[in-house]
């Protein structure tokens, strides 16, 4: 069957570039894919698959039964785009202003529902169930998963998997890794409030940019004195806003910026570490300060059986040419979620463009894919579901 499996995706392959490049063209942000859930809505009821919309708010459900008794797995993939203006020069550019799909979600929904139509035809062969979760809002917390979880998305499921299309590593490679992969992803923001006044006379103020100024510094101080260097962290300040003319000392600064760890320990550690070294900075300069501190995304960890599997299914994917342990990853994901609650694993899928001058990092405005990257996203995502069954 999983030859089987293959020969139909293969066949199906230029509906799914031709699904990733509609997407594309018409990217929504985060909390606002109407559109796009009613694309994807719309094609699993033409197909005549069991499909729910606005689960958890923007959110797709669809579910494929087997006609033989089985575990029922999950796959995911997420459809929000960023508020970035696209800068490719390419045919499939997308038309709405400001924003557009430069992470990949565009191809991960085109793998999942081309998937999902694969194995409907297959579906009197099939061991077991499927649940196609297409999940809206990845990208800015509190993300879609959680609220999807709540609406009863993983209700029946004994495991799940997911993968992101991985634009820095070349097309042919699964990158898997056990146990922790991604890091929580948290935000802050810092408002300080001093005295301002007078360029020229700044021993009657209680200047808010120097202030600020040694906050930035001595934050840094937390992960490199502070955290164990077995444990890895990050304390990012990543904008730094105190605006005034050139004659004016500044009362109010503000800096906001991100952490990032693996371990709950140093996560708490960090939060309150940051309260202690903002107190003190603040107190010593006779400032008044506000501090919020986000929790994001958990860390996404893997679970051991079902990255082993993922490993062995992989290897019988004719395109896939490296199998490699990756190292932990700093950004985010909320995928995280569905690892809380059931057994699975996500991996990166290689797609990094052929040609050597279209290859951007994720998130920059020329992000692009090789399309070829979604049939080995789906061969090996239908591989992994339909071995899942023999475990």
């Amino acid at each position: 069957m999983l030859n089987n499996l293959f020969t139909k995706l293969e066949g199906y392959y230029d509906e799914m570039v031709s699904i990733r490049r509609y997407l594309h063209q018409h990217p929504e942000l985060s909390f606002q894919e109407y559109n796009t859930a009613r694309f994807i809505q719309d094609y699993y009821e033409k197909l005549n698959i069991e499909v729910k919309g606005e689960v958890g708010g923007n959110g797709v459900v669809a579910k494929v039964y087997g006609k033989k008794p089985g575990k029922t797995v999950a796959l995911r993939a997420d459809f929000d785009a960023l508020p970035i203006q696209d800068e490719k020069d390419v045919p499939y550019k997308s038309l709405v202003p400001g924003v557009m799909h430069a992470c990949g979600h565009d191809g991960h929904t085109a793998t999942l529902l081309i998937l999902a139509k694969t194995l409907n035809e297959l579906r009197d062969e099939l061991e077991g169930n499927y649940v196609f979760i297409h999940q809206h809002a990845e990208e800015y917390a509190p993300g879609g998963a959680a609220s999807m979880i709540e609406a009863g998305c993983l209700e029946g499921v004994d495991v799940i998997f997911g993968t992101h299309l991985w634009a820095s590593e070349q097309t042919g490679t699964i990158q898997f890794r056990t146990g922790p992969m991604m890091a929580a992803a948290d935000r802050f923001e810092i408002e300080i409030q001093g005295k301002g006044g007078h360029g020229a006379q700044p021993h009657k103020t209680r200047d808010a940019i120097v202030t600020a100024s040694q906050l930035v510094v001595n934050l840094q101080q937390i992960v490199s004195r502070k955290v164990s260097p077995v444990n890895a962290a990050v304390v990012t300040v990543a904008s730094f806003i105190a605006e005034n003319a050139f004659n004016v000392i500044a009362d109010k600064a503000k800096l906001t910026g991100t952490v990032r760890t693996f371990n709950e320990e140093v996560r708490q550690f960090i939060e309150e570490e940051m309260q202690r070294i903002i107190h003190g900075t603040c107190y010593a300069s006779d400032s008044s300060y506000q501090f919020d501190y986000f929790r994001g995304y958990p860390p996404v960890v893997n679970h051991e059986k079902e990255t082993g599997i993922l490993i062995r299914c992989a290897q019988f994917v004719p395109e896939v040419k490296n199998i490699v342990e990756t190292e932990p990853e700093m950004g985010g994901e909320d995928f995280a979620y569905y690892l809380e609650k059931v057994p699975g694993t996500f991996f990166f899928t290689g797609a990094k463009p052929i040609r050597k001058e279209d290859g951007y990092p994720h998130h920059h405005p020329k992000f692009d894919i090789d399309e070829k990257a979604m049939l080995i996203a789906a061969k090996t995502l239908g591989s992994v579901a339909l071995n899942v069954q023999g475990e």
